[in-house]
């Protein structure tokens, strides 16, 4: 099989800020590890560095058996060589030697479609064979496995499609059913939750529990990271960059010992500083002594010696940093009713169905991928069916138009401010943080540098304010974004999946943010633990049909087993 073994890696940003300050990380034989931390802390940096596409800046990393990786976006279209079908993002999670031959093909067949001269056919027919040599039919074998179980269709009907037709969770399931099944011994999988719907979520807990592979995952699910991983390591943010501490055991246990931990170094710091005082005292006073007693000299070197070596020896670890974030979203007062649906029929993807969502409500949405929760959301935040002006979505992006039947309407004072699941914000990409809150909207007020720098710092992004949004990670993004609603004045808030990027302590935030909220919220969430928090559920049934439950609804098999 394989394992990874990152000693002592050391990165620091372009900026020169130190990001990683000697991470240490064995991942052995057939381990399940989980890496948590705060945003930002470098956890995808890290994967980034055991995979080679970084360089560290110190350390090394030792690594054995083929290498999968999964990044935290699989299948982001509209980037330079990004895939564009399915075809295209099973190559690209395929091991080197398959991606080099597939590249080969695809170069000779358009060469032979432009030209169809001999020494085109000739580098045709070995670049097939060559595809042969790697094993590239046989992985068109399992990809056909692969897609039947993640898209219901085989490889033949399937490999052409366009990404931009599957859903997230569609993209994610099908990767890891790739890597999952695939020959690589040591899998790299960030973020691999998200967008999967919670069956999807049990079934990616039990294939890790079966699977003999090595993994390092990175994930803020908590049941997930109860269910699968064999040990938690976080990075812990210090001013010379993160390090790591390992809790050999299950999640269950993990914050008991982290706080029995930090109990410890707080104590030994409080023991080290009273003898360091003792020491330093103790110095003090034989210097004075010999200053008038000879005698005294070879004391006073002797109590100096033993000072210095204690201060070479340096104090035990710190405390690691808590992070502070803190959510202040405002609202605002609307009519009562704040969405009124009638007849609402999503084209191709639900029922006709009808709902009232009351000023103050929280409602979660729920369902398994490809529903139209996403559609449903995206047609609120563009302000319904036939918007007025007060109605008009907040912030730089407008909505992409969803096709329906029926009246999707918002009610008066009711101003939509909508979290975009995949974090696509065209504008911001390349301005930084400040730049963009210093700059304004048509809907929010330009902020002085000093304001801005005291918003991004309760939302733990003041050390990123100088970072475009596009550089930032995934939870970094997410934490913006949600300052952005914060600052709008958003009335309703319609959330697509917010809790997937976020950190556990950022997550937190929210959930309190949240409970502050004066208005109204509607969100999409596979979260467990965060649907707990809302007071009507309504599902997205496989079969069409929109309804209300009094509980969360994860597994409709289950429901209609039930009844």
């Amino acid at each position: 099989m394989g394992h990874i073994d990152a000693q002592e890696i050391s990165y620091a940003l372009p900026d020169g800020r130190p990001l990683l300050g000697g991470v240490s990380l064995r991942v052995g034989d057939g381990a399940k590890v989980a890496l948590v931390g705060p945003n930002g802390a470098g956890k995808t940096t890290l994967l980034r560095i055991i995979s080679g596409e970084l360089a560290a800046h110190d350390g090394a990393i030792t690594r054995t058996g083929g290498l999968g990786v999964m990044s935290q976006f699989v299948g982001r279209t509209g980037l330079p060589g990004g895939p564009e079908t399915v075809r295209d993002l099973l190559v690209s999670v395929a091991p080197t030697a398959v991606r080099a031959a597939a590249k080969a093909v695809d170069v000779a067949e358009h060469a032979v479609m432009e030209r169809d001269e001999e020494a085109d056919q000739m580098a045709y027919a070995q670049a097939l064979s060559d595809w042969a040599d790697v094993g590239g039919y046989d992985h068109e074998t399992l990809w056909d496995v692969c897609t039947v179980a993640a898209l219901g269709v085989p490889y033949d009907r399937a490999q052409f499609r366009e990404l931009t037709t599957l859903s997230g969770g569609e993209q994610k399931r099908l990767v890891l059913e790739a890597l999952l099944r695939g020959p690589d011994e040591v899998l790299l999988l960030d973020e691999p939750d998200n967008y999967l719907d919670v069956p999807t979520k049990r079934w990616l807990e039990d294939r890790l529990n079966e699977s003999p592979k090595t993994v390092l995952l990175i994930s803020h699910d908590r049941e997930l990271l109860d269910r699968a991983a064999t040990a938690i390591a976080t990075l812990e943010p210090t001013a010379a960059g993160s390090i790591a501490w390992v809790h050999a055991g299950r999640f269950s246990t993990y914050h008991q010992a982290r706080l029995d931990r930090n109990a410890k170094l707080e104590e030994l710091r409080r023991r080290w500083d009273e003898e360091h005082a003792k020491l330093k005292q103790l110095v003090q006073m034989y210097k004075q002594k010999a200053a008038y007693n000879s005698d005294m000299a070879a004391r006073y070197q002797a109590a100096q010696t033993r000072f210095r070596r204690f201060e070479e020896a340096g104090p035990p670890d710190a405390t690691p940093y808590e992070q502070n974030v803190r959510m202040r979203l405002k609202g605002g007062r609307t009519a009562k009713r704040a969405v009124i649906n009638e007849r609402l029929e999503l084209t191709g993807l639900m029922k006709p169905f009808d709902l009232e969502v009351w000023y103050g409500e929280r409602v979660a949405v729920l369902g398994s991928n490809g529903s139209g929760k996403s559609h449903f959301l995206r047609l609120l935040a563009a302000g319904g069916s036939d918007p007025d002006v007060e109605h008009q979505p907040i912030g730089d992006i407008r909505p992409k138009a969803v096709e329906h039947n029926g009246i999707a309407r918002l009610g008066s004072r009711v101003r939509p401010g909508w979290f975009n699941q995949t974090h696509e914000h065209p504008v911001w990409s390349k301005q930084t943080l400040l730049e963009i809150l210093h700059r304004g909207d048509d809907h929010r007020a330009g902020m002085p540098r000093e304001q801005a720098a005291r918003a991004l710092d309760r939302y733990e992004l003041a050390r990123s304010s100088e970072q475009t949004f596009g550089s930032l990670s995934g939870g970094q993004q997410a934490r913006f974004q949600i300052l952005m609603l914060e600052l709008s004045g958003a009335t309703l808030l319609l959330l697509d999946e917010p809790t997937d990027n976020l950190d556990l302590h950022s997550a937190e935030a929210l959930e309190a943010g949240l409970d502050a909220y004066d208005g109204t919220v509607i969100a999409v969430t596979h979260d467990r633990w965060f649907a707990r928090g809302f007071d009507r559920f309504l599902v997205f049934g496989a079969d069409g049909r929109v309804y209300e439950a009094d509980e969360p609804v994860w597994d409709e098999t289950r429901v209609r087993r039930a009844r």
